[in-house]
């Protein structure tokens, strides 16, 4: 017997990837419902390459009694009125948005990193899915915080356009044509233009200076990893569609040699170490797009600091930031508790 999951928000960019990732990797589902508001109500979406084709339900009037699981793609204010629902249903609900991450009773969960704490999801029967940008980071610096503990973290990201939805790749597909014929490439999603730029500003902005999608990265690296570890982030949207990437700086309790470091990641879960020094010899958010690693590049000591190290991080924000990690999550969950399938 396999089981019953639901897939809500499924006509966005990630409850989409979450239905292909699904089917891609034969998860064990006697049944699937996808759910979205009654605007996307009878579309019809294709259960990745199966030919098998599920009909949208209303999120408004779905019976949540009898399902195992949900995966919640549809943002913060849709998933604070349906969440509680669904965990009341005794349905237990993967999280994509940011409401639940910083809940002390609600796990935050990156499978290769801290698959241990699903443990928790009982207490209200959810479980938070991390930050696209937290996810491809805490999934590089687990297993180097695992050999020596990592006090400090400088991270600068460059994110695609695709971590802001539709709205954003359509922003950067049309001000791209525009410009190209002369048309004008005034903003609507983002701030400033992002075709031919780059926008040293995601999310709104906080009373110290930081924005919130900095402010994110910094607690859930210490909910997830290690409350120690000190973390300062500038994250930057770039005109790339789909693909986040990192440029990373550590500093270690002790010494962490390159050749060291390289040794470790080449064998940990969920990475692909590219890193050649040579032309080409690194990954780019091109390679990453579409596949589930976290790839590494460009790894070598930082001579500035003691024990220090940099590296440069790039993954498919839309798999392994968001879908793939929730698919992953309800493959923990299944394995670990519910042991269905």
């Amino acid at each position: 017997m396999g089981y019953r999951i639901v897939v809500a928000g499924a006509t966005g960019n990630v409850g989409r990837e979450v239905v292909n990732i699904l089917a891609e990797r034969e998860f064990p589902a006697d049944e699937v419902a996808v759910l979205a508001s009654s605007r996307s109500q009878g579309i019809e979406i294709e259960y990745g390459d199966t030919g098998k084709m599920l009909k949208v339900q209303n999120i408004e009037n779905f019976d949540w009694a009898g399902w195992d699981m949900a995966i919640f793609a549809i943002g913060s204010d849709a998933t604070k009125k349906f969440a509680p629902i669904a965990a009341a249903a005794g349905c237990v609900v993967i999280d994509n948005s940011s409401l639940h991450r910083m809940d002390p009773d609600i796990p935050l969960i990156v499978p290769e990193v801290n698959p241990d704490a699903i443990d928790g999801y009982k207490r209200k029967n959810i479980i938070a899915n991390p930050n696209c940008s937290t996810a491809q980071l805490v999934v590089a610096l687990k297993p180097l915080h695992d050999y020596a503990n990592i006090t400090r973290v400088v991270v600068s990201t460059y994110q695609s356009v695709s971590g802001a939805g539709k709205e954003g790749m359509d922003e950067l597909f049309e001000q791209s044509r525009n410009i190209f014929v002369g048309d004008s490439a005034e903003p609507k999603k983002f701030t400033k233009q992002i075709a031919f730029n780059v926008i040293p500003h995601i999310d709104s902005f906080l009373e110290d200076g930081y924005t919130k999608e900095e402010w994110k990265m910094m607690v859930e690296v210490k909910k997830i990893l290690d409350p120690k570890i000190k973390l300062t982030a500038t994250c930057v949207r770039v005109p790339v569609f789909v693909g986040h990437s990192e440029a990373v700086n550590i500093e270690y309790d002790r010494e962490m040699s390159a050749a060291k470091a390289k040794s470790i990641l080449r064998e940990a879960p969920g990475i692909m170490l590219v890193d050649k020094q040579e032309d080409g010899g690194y990954a780019t958010p091109i390679e990453a797009a579409g596949d589930d690693a976290t790839y590494i590049s460009r790894v070598r000591e930082d001579p500035t600091v003691d024990n220090g190290l940099a590296f440069w991080c790039v993954s498919d924000n839309l798999r392994k930031g968001a879908a793939l990690n929730a698919v992953q999550i309800a493959e923990l969950l299944g394995r670990r508790h519910l042991k269905k399938g």
